[in-house]
């Protein structure tokens, strides 16, 4: 019986795969070229690692905060009911200490719009 011919796989093009992460490029502006530059000498790194540093710096920041949940919001209030009683005027009457309380939990007005913890009412 006759040899058979042996199939060899062709050959891809290019250099061989590292097993590293995948290489990407970007376009930036000189300035912020300079700028990651100057940062990566100050913190004693590469232009790459610093620019992988400062996308997950950035990313990190961006995260949305958590909602907070009924139980915590209700220990939050506890605690600052009891902080404010204690710092309150032991010469003030019983109805002007629960007002001023109520004033400080709600907030200032100006900031009351921002809060976040509180549902807005609907216009």
């Amino acid at each position: 019986m006759k040899k058979s011919i042996k199939v060899t796989p062709k050959k891809r093009r290019g250099r061989p795969a590292t097993g590293r992460d995948p290489h990407v490029t970007s376009r930036m502006p000189g300035a912020l070229i300079t700028d990651v530059e100057t940062w990566a000498s100050a913190n004693g790194t590469t232009r790459s690692e610093a620019i992988r540093r400062l996308v997950e710096i950035g990313l990190s920041v961006g995260k949305p905060r958590g909602q907070t949940s009924n139980r915590t919001s209700a220990e939050i209030k506890h605690l600052a009911g009891q902080a404010i009683d204690e710092m309150a005027d032991p010469k003030a009457s019983i109805d002007e200490k629960a007002s001023r309380k109520r004033r400080l939990m709600s907030g200032p007005e100006e900031f009351r719009d921002d809060r976040v913890d509180l549902q807005k009412a609907k216009k």
